[in-house]
């Protein structure tokens, strides 16, 4: 399935944001004058369903392993480890994603609105964030001090 079918936990503020239906901010953001602001919002959602079909994976991965009804001779501390790490990763960068949608839906004017300078009107500027890296990489980094 594509990700623009995917639903993600972030469509109705998106929906909210641009007074439209997700359909039709596809259908926009296909012409030829759509706006940076619905370019990146509409990547960021692609990101951000991605992960979340991530997370529900793992998530669901670990209910099975854990399920009342199973072998407890099939349970595995190291793979549950792992599944940890993976939704450790999996939640770091769902919320990173969200993180940068909101910032963005932020700081962008209000549907049918725009900035205007010196007598034209401009697209908002919009900060860009990439998500965090996984608590594990950054705990694993090495500080080292700058004089």
């Amino acid at each position: 399935m594509s990700v623009t079918r995917k639903p993600t936990s972030q469509d109705a503020a998106l929906e909210q944001a641009f007074g439209a239906s997700l359909a039709e901010l596809y259908e926009q953001a296909a012409g030829p004058q759509t706006s940076a602001a619905l370019q990146r919002a509409l990547e960021l959602r692609s990101f951000l369903a991605v992960a979340e079909e991530h997370v529900a994976r793992v998530r669901d991965r670990v209910h099975e392993a854990t399920a009342a009804d199973r072998d407890l001779g099939e349970l595995s501390a190291d793979d549950l480890r792992w599944d940890a790490a993976w939704l450790e990763a999996a939640l770091a960068g769902r919320d990173g994603y969200v993180t940068a949608l909101d910032d963005l839906l932020r700081t962008m004017p209000g549907p049918g609105q725009q900035t205007r300078t010196a007598g034209q009107f401009t697209q908002p500027k919009i900060a860009t964030t990439s998500p965090p890296a996984p608590a594990s990489a950054r705990a694993g980094a090495v500080r080292t001090r700058r004089p």
